[in-house]
């Protein structure tokens, strides 16, 4: 073995042995209960001919309390949630969708299975909307709505957004996919625009495998969403919805989508929202123990979190200076990290991977129309991440950042050994 192999080996020698897509299990009162509707088999999501509550009604009005929210939809997933929200706010064909460009395919999916047009909005340095460029944007685009994405978690001034939408008369529809119970300056994301949308896919703060939550306070937007949800006429059955006399307003003109959350799903839910702030404040404590071990990673640079955003990380985001490594090292940092026990997402791949993508991967939305995002395109091309699921230790988060550190050293090395430099830098 050569010098150079034995250094290299030194540097790789710490292996994280969990797996980072692994999540805690769903509480025991949610499975009894969905044991209970499976035993029944009234598991369709409304009953003709029964006076029972039906599940997903019940996580209705818990989840609609849990907001401060009057009316609350459950759906089949957070990305049907936005193309429902979407279509109940008015949205036609054609309309333009002010949209942050970091996100994930699901959002510009609901823009387009909505009918609309996509306008991408840039980002900073906090991976969050730009405000300026949502600004200009606004009043250049004749946008009528703003899908505004809080990505990963990551919340923008929410007091200065939604002044831009009030000035513009834009209407705003939050995607709070990763967000659930965090907020901005004691406010609940989800509370600030015409609606909220939130997800329960397993790798967010509640799991149920997939689903999805509408919260608004506009009476006419959640008749249509529960109409266009698939009510049939059993609307009724609802128990945070709008007075009957709203439903009649739509009923006949609003089409069944036949997109709402099974009993089965929402039986899982319901236990789960009990332990919503506690879990996030678990989340929060991974999420800054890791944070202060990668930030004193020279190279590794982590956004800053202002003290009025109350967010609910449940993954970490980081990127690399192109000082530390180019993009070819970039690709063998992602793949020594995975290899040493810890899976790092890269936004910055030419292809998209798993879940992962950027908006020049989505074809389907026209790039010409779609607006320049200098700074996301930037940042997109060095912006890692990864799961931080709730059962991580500190110990845990120590072996994780060496891992890191480690791949940063080989995919270094790994430069200097193919340039015949045999000093490590």
């Amino acid at each position: 073995m050569s010098v150079l192999d034995g250094q290299r080996e030194t540097m790789s020698e710490v292996t994280f042995a969990g797996d980072l897509s692994a999540p805690d299990p769903v509480p025991e009162a949610g499975i009894d209960a969905a044991v209970r509707l499976l035993r029944d088999g009234r598991l369709f999501r409304y009953g003709e001919d029964r006076d029972s509550i039906p599940e997903a009604a019940l996580l209705e009005q818990e989840f609609a309390t849990y907001q401060g929210r009057k009316y609350c939809v459950a759906v089949n997933s957070g990305g049907c949630a936005l193309f429902i929200a979407m279509k109940a706010a008015g949205l036609c064909s054609g309309d333009k969708v002010l949209v942050n460009a970091f996100t994930l395919a699901p959002v510009p999916g609901a823009i387009a299975h909505a009918g609309g047009e996509a306008v991408l909005v840039d980002i900073n340095e906090r991976y969050v909307v730009d405000l300026e460029d949502l600004d200009c944007k606004a009043a250049a685009s004749g946008a009528k709505f703003l899908l505004l994405s809080f990505m990963r978690g990551h919340i923008p001034d929410m007091d200065a957004v939604t002044e831009i939408c009030a000035r513009h008369g834009i209407t705003m529809i939050e995607d709070c996919a990763h967000t659930m119970g965090g907020g901005w300056d004691g406010r609940l994301t989800g509370t600030f625009g015409i609606a909220g949308c939130f997800s329960a896919q397993t790798f967010k703060q509640v799991n149920s495998g997939e689903g999805g939550l509408i919260v608004t306070d506009d009476e006419d937007l959640a008749a249509r969403a529960i109409l266009l949800s698939g009510s049939y006429m059993l609307y009724e059955q609802h128990r945070a919805r709008p007075a009957m006399e709203v439903f009649e307003r739509h009923r006949f003109t609003t089409p069944n989508c036949s997109m709402r959350m099974s009993g089965l799903v929402a039986s899982l839910l319901r236990p789960q929202l009990a332990t919503l702030d506690d879990r996030n404040r678990r989340w929060r404590h991974i999420y800054d123990c890791l944070a202060a071990k990668l930030a004193a990673v020279n190279g590794l640079n982590l956004p800053d979190r202002p003290a009025k955003e109350d967010f609910a990380p449940t993954s970490i985001q980081f990127s690399i200076s192109p000082d530390l490594l180019n993009d070819r090292q970039l690709a063998d940092f992602i793949q020594e990290a995975d290899a040493h026990g810890v899976h790092v997402k890269w936004f910055g791949a030419p292809d998209p991977v798993g879940f992962t993508s950027r908006h020049d991967h989505w074809r389907y939305v026209d790039g010409t129309r779609a607006g320049a995002v200098p700074t996301a395109d930037r940042i997109l091309r060095r912006l890692c991440d990864f799961r931080l699921p709730l059962w991580l230790s500190d110990a845990d988060c120590e072996t994780i950042a060496t891992v890191l550190k480690q791949a940063v050293a080989v995919a270094g090395f790994n430069e200097t050994e193919a340039n015949g430099n045999k000093s490590i830098a």
